[in-house]
């Protein structure tokens, strides 16, 4: 469950079923306050984006509005040469350039404009192959306009690509085009991409793989004939106006599979490039229902990586795949008590004699290296703490890591070598993350806490600072007169919760203050972490607020069993974790119990509509923005990980699921959400609201016509964080 724009859309909202305000409420409208904590003279800075060449020794950056891409030398970030200007390619022109990836030799790239979202992640375009030393530009194809997820082989002589459901196969040295597959169609086969639940919840745009002899594309065929199909209207709105249906709404159809239901059928294919044959490569479990990802591992060209699930998503097992003969073997099998986590099969890292995998086997998220034989090489890492990021090894065997060492709240970057021994490359406190050259002979560290704003350093592969790239100083300078983020922990059934609170300026402890306690609460998130951030908040603070956020069981970063507590019944234990945590905060003097509200976005939404229905629930309001009202409702893939299937779990359904619990609903609620989006219906609001008004309860509502999950364009966000102020502000003060 994520947050991403797709629809580009309107932003007018229309409130119904309104509480009355209180004496103090404010004037409708955006508070110019908010400008002051979201506006791009309070954005951290960044390094601009580049892509490493291969040795690592310089990187590649798109600049002049897209016009030029420019190569610098990594240690000095001198400019080296320009490699592309598009007022002076041959054969082709273009205005400029939207996006480019390098094909694996650095001889060509990729370039691609006039891109057009689908789902969350993909998009089609219009792509250009450019030859660097020739600065030949060229249209990847002339018989489809506009083509999805290209992908070099691994010789750059070659580019397979999706159009119409179907891939087709492009050789440069020919500029020659053939159809590898031909039975695509919408909402009925897809080739080489995924469908939407894949795309979405497990994070992958293609579904190609070349053999590194380049005689080989292994693909994914989705059959999602049986999937039912999902559709919401699309209306004129403004910014933009959409005319065409400025009198009779639109609508958007794509299949969407909900618990219980049909998933799309997936299949492995192997294509010989050379005669042009097919075959399908068959698994004799039938209980494999996944098919998250395919890569051929390491340098051999008769070894297919394919990673498999069950549908309960608690049975991992990964398989070497001959794609010639179409011989398959089991290598790795590994099992979980609840769910495996995502990082387990979509963060696999494969070198030329080994690869590496995540897994919770010890109660905690560890790397864990092995042969493609299957046999296990070594645990890498090892403690009481999770593994949150892998960023590989080197060729002396060194492997680099991010980690909870220093507790949930804080991510540090460290190394391992081969004999065990750790040495940490960030400090202990905040959070930190790294991005590595291909060679392993640079990285950017990236390191922030609550009070430093984030700071980019470049290092070698000794380890040692080669140079700053950007510091932030003006910006924490300018920010330190802020209220900063007290981090402090409250108990819970026995536990100790993260937690932390921002109090008002001049904060007065012989006063009482209202409370508004944002959470997002899904399974292993979390919002609770030692870094820097500048948002509504302290525009809530200027209202008279304070503010906390609590990150309850379910939540991620300490451990397994503090993370699947929630299994089968989402939503339960993180609520009696919200209220534990509101009545602990009612005690201290400065809080006034009576006036805490609880806000979340999209999980955070479903977990406050479930807050405001506890018993007695110490919520006097709450604000969902885009929340699941059951899951029921929601995708096959993400809520059966968690929840297993209605027939499985029907008890869980029905306790976990907002719809279900109007008649306990006693807190003055707004909801806001979009009308087209596509990962969180807005049926699950009107479902709500109907059963809302059955119990004879009233709420408030926004609606963001033609908005997607993100509700994002045309000063939309503001326009949620200023009615979310004015909701608190006419129901806690």
């Amino acid at each position: 469950m994520n947050i991403k724009s797709f629809l580009a859309a309107a932003v007018v909202g229309l409130t119904t079923l309104t509480i009355t305000p209180s004496a103090n409420a404010d004037a409708p409208g955006i508070f110019p306050g908010l400008s002051d904590y979201m506006g791009r003279d309070v954005r951290a800075k960044s390094p601009v984006m580049f892509t490493y060449m291969p040795d690592g020794q310089s990187y590649l950056v798109m600049t002049d509005g897209g016009k030029k891409i420019v190569k610098y030398d990594t240690a000095t970030g001198k400019e080296i040469e320009t490699v592309i200007d598009v007022s002076h390619t041959r054969e082709s022109t273009i205005e400029r350039i939207s996006g480019f990836s390098l094909s694996p030799d650095a001889s060509k790239m990729l370039i691609y404009t006039d891109a057009e979202g689908i789902y969350r992640w993909s998009f089609r375009a219009k792509y250009y192959v450019f030859e660097v030393k020739r600065n030949i530009l060229r249209e990847l194809s002339t018989n489809h306009e506009k083509q999805e997820s290209p992908v070099f082989s691994p010789d750059s002589r070659m580019v397979a690509f999706v159009a119409g459901n179907n891939i087709y196969l492009k050789k440069l040295d020919y500029n020659t085009e053939v159809a590898v597959t031909t039975d695509g169609k919408v909402n009925s086969i897809i080739n080489g991409v995924p469908d939407w639940t894949y795309q979405e919840e497990f994070e992958t745009t293609t579904s190609m793989a070349w053999s590194p002899d380049n005689t080989t594309l292994c693909y994914l065929k989705y059959n999602e004939s049986e999937v039912p199909m999902f559709t919401f209207s699309l209306y004129e709105g403004v910014c933009p106006a959409r005319e065409e249906y400025a009198l009779y709404p639109g609508e958007f159809s794509y299949k969407y599979p909900l618990p219980g239901v049909n998933n799309a059928i997936v299949t492995l294919h192997s294509y010989d490039i050379e005669t042009r044959k097919t075959k399908d490569i068959t698994f004799s479990d039938s209980q494999i229902e996944y098919i998250p990802r395919i890569a051929f591992g390491g340098v051999g060209s008769d070894r297919l990586i394919v990673t498999t699930l069950n549908r309960d998503q608690n049975r991992l097992e990964i398989y070497t795949v001959n794609p010639k003969s179409t011989v398959v073997k089991s290598i790795v099998v590994d099992k979980a008590k609840a769910w495996i986590i995502p990082e387990a099969y979509e963060q696999i890292t494969y070198n030329d004699n080994d690869f590496v995998i995540y897994s919770t086997r010890s109660g905690y998220t560890h790397l864990y290296q092995y042969s493609y034989t299957g046999q296990l090489l070594r645990q890498i890492t090892n403690g009481d703490f999770d593994v949150t990021a892998y960023y590989g090894g080197d060729a002396l065997g060194n492997h680099y890591y991010q980690s909870t060492c220093n507790g949930a709240i804080n991510k540090v970057v460290s190394m391992v070598d081969k004999k065990g021994i750790v040495k940490h490359l960030s400090p202990l406190e905040g959070v930190a993350s790294a991005t590595f050259s291909p060679a392993h002979n640079f990285y950017v560290l990236r390191h922030s806490t609550a009070k430093i704003a984030p700071v980019y350093t470049l290092f070698n592969s000794k380890n040692k600072e080669v140079r700053v790239l950007e510091d932030n100083k003006a910006l924490t300078a300018r920010m330190a007169s802020l209220p900063a983020k007290e981090f402090i922990t409250v108990p819970s059934d026995g536990l100790q919760l993260n937690a932390y609170m921002l109090k008002p300026r001049n904060f007065d402890a012989s006063k009482q203050y209202p409370l508004i306690m944002w959470q997002y609460s899904g399974p292993g998130s979390q919002q609770v972490l030692n870094q820097f951030g500048i948002d509504w908040m302290q525009e809530a603070l200027n209202q008279g607020y304070i503010v906390a956020c609590v990150d309850p069981r379910g939540t991620g970063g300490r451990g397994e069993a503090f993370m699947t507590s929630v299994y089968c019944h989402l939503g339960v234990n993180e609520t009696i974790d919200q209220a534990n945590a509101a009545r602990y905060f009612a005690q201290l003097p400065y809080i006034d119990g009576n006036r805490i509200g609880i806000a979340g976005w999209s999980y955070g939404g479903y977990e406050t509509l479930m807050s405001v229905s506890g018993k007695n629930s110490p919520f006097a309001a709450g604000v969902a923005i885009a929340p699941v009202t059951s899951w029921r409702y929601y995708d096959s893939i993400y809520t059966e990980r968690y929840m297993l299937t209605p027939a499985q779990n029907t008890d869980g359904y029905q306790n976990s699921s907002p719809v279900n619990l109007t008649d306990d609903m006693n807190s003055r609620l707004l909801i806001m959400s979009g009308t087209a989006d596509d990962n969180v219906h807005f049926s699950n609001t009107v479902e709500y609201l109907a059963r809302l008004q059955g119990s004879g309860k009233l709420c408030n509502l926004m609606i963001f016509p033609n908005k997607d999950h993100s509700i994002y364009g045309c000063n939309a966000t503001q326009l949620v964080w200023s009615n979310l102020l004015h909701h608190f502000n006419s129901t806690l003060k």
